[in-house]
Order: structure tokens, then C-alpha cells, then sequence
């Protein structure tokens, strides 16, 4: 592993820079798929259903499975919801697979570096995108997700980098820069995927040139990453005597350093416990909103997509402009406060005035909840750790990832909309009190000159 750099102001711009331009090219490959989904499903369904063996692969059994659960509810749900039932349980099997990995991924980048860690992380995606290329079954696309899943590490490795080479004052408005990058893709890259969509180059995989073209994102990336980003991993900090760094002196007897031990503010604990909680409450909301929003408006995927876009461009722009600006735990209380209140207004709204009333609260609560999170994480992680406290820290939001979507729709096709969204208020006023009642302000000394620097 190559020694860390001083952290220089110059190389700090030079390592924002990087961060930005690959985190970027990462998250829109990664949305290209989204708002394909269901037709890519369609496709592999109907392929095995030519091929005459519908009911013995691996698909069908799958299929079974999600249709008894369907068939379980008081209520009757449409036949349209058995592919996005799936595309729900996909997401679900990527999320806890990430789940899985994200501690070890964090575990290797604290022991063989930062850049080791990405760039293998990096080889896993172009794999992963390289078996979506090939995908002519079912069964290529499902081992893509697995790979995929197992090996998506950009993120946390993004926020342990973003770390390094930030001090506390600088802490959350790099957050912040990450939580751009998630807008800027989530805005443009799903419109940019499902365009590539209709350009039908492999007739026995008609989505071929969208995962080519995101399989070219990936590998640009990963050259980018090994041509420009140098090993941001701090060396190994001084010895401690009673908490205080020390250096030795001619006698070989330790001197008391300026540099001040690190304390802790907030546990991991309650950090990672209440951003399980978030992201359970909020992944849900997220993965029903589409089923809300064709029962009373009957919106299209167009209008679907509108809608999700409007949340994204608002959320880069607050991220842009305030967030970066505010410290990460009143940034934390204003967005699950909106959510409460989103929450709240979902679950009686009748008018498309209302519904992008609500839109704008959520984006609010996508600008803010999880970079402030994120951002008190880093500041309770020493030098040492920073990559497993990250990672341990986005295992616990990947987890509530991989159960949101199945507990809330399930209170949504038991009990109905309204039931499901006040029970989801319920939940995020519980988040509410954990982080106003339990988090702390981590004492920051903001400084103009760190503010100009992002």
C-alpha cells in the first residue's frame, strides 16, 4: 500500500475533484436501471414463456413465491404488481447483500488502503455490469445483482475518503458534495437509462445498449480512479500516554503533542440505529409512492419519473446552496422533521397541488437526513477506523433498505394508503426523538477559509 499524501489544501481540491467526477459517473450507471425494471422483467418473462419452460426455472419458482405472498392480503391486488413486486424484491436482495459487505469492504480499506479497496470494488462493478450486458436469461441477470451487490462499495469509500482529508469543519459540506452526486444522478440517470432503452442493438437482449453504455461509465470510472486518485489512509497516528498523542524526544522519553485526543460525542450505536430506522421508514415510502400515485392520479412511468425528478433537482440545489452550509445535526433535524410532515400529507392528499406539496418536503428530507448521518458518523471515527465505522454505519441503512419495502407495502395493500402513511409518520416521529432527544452537537470550528474551499 502507497504511504498517504499530506493533506494539503491543493491536494484536497485535487481529491474532491476525483471524487466528484467518478462518484458521479458511478451513481448515473447505477440509476440507468431503475426505470427498467419492470419492462426488462416483462422481457425475461415472456422470454422463458417462448421457450416453453415457464415453470421449472428459477424466475417461475421466484414468481410462486411473491404470489402466494400477494394472494395472502384481506385485500385483491392487481396482476400489474407482480413484476414490480419483483423489481421490490431485487432491490430488496441488493440491499442486504450490501448489508452484508459494506463492514468487510470498510475493514479492508482501514487495513490495505483506500484506493485498494475502490479499485476492487471497481473491478466487482464492471463484472456485475459485464454479466447485465450478457444477460440473455434470467438467471445472468439475477447473478449480476449478486455480484453487484456484493462488491458496490463506491459510497462508503467515497464518505471514508471525503474524511481523510476533511477536518471537522470542512466535514459536512464534503458530505454534502456527496449527497450532490446522488442528486445530480438520481435526477438525469434514470431518464438518460430508460432513453438507451429503446435503442434495441442485441435482439436477444434488448437492453443491451443501456448496459453498455453503463458498463462504459464503469470502466471510464475505474481508469480515472487508478490514473488520479492517490491513497488518502492516514499513517499511523502517535502512541497515546493518558489519552494525549505524544512524540518521542532525544532521551526517548514521550512529550505531550498539540494535537488532542480524539473524544466521542454520539455512539455508533445510536447513529447507526437511528439511520436504520430512517431508511426503513423512508425506503418504504419510496417504494410505494408509484403504487399511490397510479391508484389516484393513474400516473404513468413518465409521470412517475417527473415526479421523482422535481424531488432530485430540488434536493441538488438545497444541497448545493444550504445544506453545505449548515451544521450536519440541525441539518439532520430540519429533514425528519419534513419528513414527518410528508408523511403526514401523503396520507390524505387527493390533488396533484398536494402531491408535489409532499415531493418537496421529501426532497428535503432526501437532501439532508442521510449526508447529516453521515457526516456525525465520520466526526465519532478515528483516524483508524474510519473505514469500518462508515461501513458498519451504511450496513445498518442498507439493512432497513432491504425490509422497507416489504413491511410498508404490506401495511399499504393490508390496511390501505392512509393507515400506512400515518403509521410511517409514527415511525419517523420516533426517529424525531431519537435524534432530538439522544443526538448531540459535535463541537466544530467553522472557518471562512474552509468554506471557500468547496
Amino acid at each position: 500500500m502507497a504511504a498517504a499524501l499530506p493533506v494539503t489544501p491543493a491536494l484536497r481540491k485535487r481529491v474532491l475533484k476525483v471524487l466528484f467526477v467518478s462518484l458521479l459517473l458511478d451513481l448515473i450507471s447505477f440509476t440507468f436501471i431503475l426505470p427498467l425494471f419492470p419492462k426488462l422483467l416483462e422481457f425475461y418473462r415472456d422470454h422463458e414463456t417462448a421457450q416453453g419452460n415457464s415453470s421449472t426455472t428459477v424466475l417461475a419458482k421466484i414468481f410462486s413465491g411473491l404470489n402466494a405472498y400477494k394472494n395472502s392480503f384481506a385485500k385483491p391486488i392487481n396482476d400489474r404488481y407482480d413484476i414490480v413486486l419483483l423489481g421490490g424484491a431485487l432491490g430488496s436482495l441488493f440491499s442486504f447483500l450490501q448489508a452484508l459487505a459494506s463492514p468487510v469492504i470498510g475493514i479492508l480499506s482501514d487495513k490495505y488502503g483506500r484506493r485498494t479497496a475502490l479499485l476492487w470494488s471497481m473491478v466487482g462493478n464492471i463484472l456485475s455490469v459485464a454479466l447485465w450486458v450478457a444477460a440473455t436469461d434470467f438467471r445472468t441477470f439475477l447473478l449480476s445483482r449478486v455480484v453487484g451487490g456484493l462488491s458496490e462499495g463506491n459510497v462508503q469509500l467515497a464518505m471514508a475518503i471525503a474524511t481523510d482529508i476533511s477536518d471537522e469543519s470542512q466535514r459536512g459540506a464534503t458530505m454534502a458534495l456527496v449527497g450532490v452526486c446522488f442528486s445530480i444522478a438520481f435526477t438525469f440517470g434514470p431518464a438518460l437509462g430508460a432513453w438507451l432503452s429503446t435503442i434495441t442493438s442485441v435482439a436477444a437482449n434488448p437492453f443491451a445498449s443501456a448496459a453498455a453504455f453503463s458498463l462504459f461509465l464503469i470502466v471510464t470510472e475505474t481508469i480515472y480512479l487508478y490514473v488520479s486518485l492517490p491513497e488518502t489512509l492516514p499513517t499511523s497516528s502517535p502512541p497515546t500516554t493518558n489519552g494525549t498523542a505524544t512524540t518521542p524526544t532525544a532521551n526517548g522519553k514521550p512529550t505531550p503533542s498539540s494535537k488532542p485526543k480524539t473524544t466521542r460525542t454520539n455512539s455508533h450505536t445510536l447513529l447507526n440505529t437511528t439511520h436504520f430506522l430512517f431508511i426503513l421508514f423512508f425506503s418504504g415510502m419510496e417504494f410505494s409512492l408509484p403504487f399511490m400515485t397510479y391508484d389516484l392520479f393513474g400516473h404513468t412511468s413518465r409521470d412517475t419519473g417527473r415526479l421523482l425528478g422535481f424531488i432530485g433537482l430540488v434536493a441538488s440545489l438545497l444541497q448545493g446552496t444550504l445544506v453545505r452550509r449548515l451544521h450536519p445535526l440541525s441539518v439532520v433535524k430540519t429533514g425528519v422533521i419534513a419528513c414527518v410532515l410528508a408523511f403526514t400529507l401523503l396520507s390524505f392528499v387527493t390533488t396533484q397541488r398536494g402531491l408535489y406539496a409532499a415531493a418537496t418536503l421529501l426532497a428535503v428530507t432526501s437532501a439532508t437526513v442521510v449526508t447529516g448521518l453521515n457526516s456525525l458518523s465520520s466526526f465519532e471515527a478515528a483516524e483508524g477506523e474510519r473505514g469500518v465505522k462508515l461501513g458498519n454505519h451504511r450496513s445498518f441503512g442498507q439493512a432497513g433498505r432491504s425490509l422497507g419495502p416489504l413491511v410498508f407495502c404490506s401495511v399499504y395493500w393490508w390496511a390501505g394508503r392512509d393507515v400506512a402513511y400515518k403509521v410511517g409518520a409514527a415511525g419517523m416521529v420516533a426517529v424525531c426523538a431519537a435524534v432530538f432527544g439522544g443526538l448531540r452537537r459535535p463541537a466544530v470550528k467553522a472557518t471562512v477559509e474552509a468554506k471557500k474551499e468547496i
